[in-house]
């Protein structure tokens, strides 16, 4: 009964459809691209942190292994972390540069160089590191030595 021409079958999307998806697809790029910015900067901070708290439990280490006291004083003006033998006065063993965009801040304040003896203890320090919003603390522990480092 029906002479007219046969259905053919069509695939592919409306104008309608491609636009929404445009959209919606660009909302996410949108929203996506300043969590990456975040992120990227909190592991940059994290590293940072990860770097100077190495450096107490080396100073650490050294004291211990070498049988030396071990001294670690922080600059916190000039972004620098330095590691000497014997004490504050000692050799210069070791210097690194801390990024200039962490501000380190000892607790209490005058109290920026770490003493490690040779039995493994230390004088102990608590030390908050920030950038912008993200603020870390790093505790070294009088009895033990211990360095441990949290975010805040």
């Amino acid at each position: 009964m029906g002479s007219g021409a046969p259905l053919t079958d069509q695939r592919g999307f409306t104008l309608l459809e491609l636009i929404v998806t445009l959209l919606v697809v660009s909302l996410a790029v949108g929203l996506a691209i300043p969590a990456i910015g975040r992120s990227t900067e909190a592991i940059r901070i994290r590293a940072d942190v990860a770097g100077f708290s190495a450096m107490l439990r080396h100073a650490r280490e050294r004291a211990i292994v070498t049988r030396k006291a071990q001294a670690i004083i922080v600059d916190a003006e000039g972004h620098q972390i330095t590691r000497r033998v014997g004490g504050p006065e000692g050799e210069v063993r070791e210097n690194r540069a801390l990024s200039d965009r962490l501000t380190i801040a000892a607790q209490p304040p005058p109290a920026t160089t770490v003493r490690f003896d040779p039995a493994g203890g230390s004088s102990g320090a608590d030390f908050r590191i920030s950038s912008g919003t993200i603020t870390y603390r790093v505790t070294v522990d009088a009895l033990t030595g211990r360095v441990r480092s949290e975010r805040l």
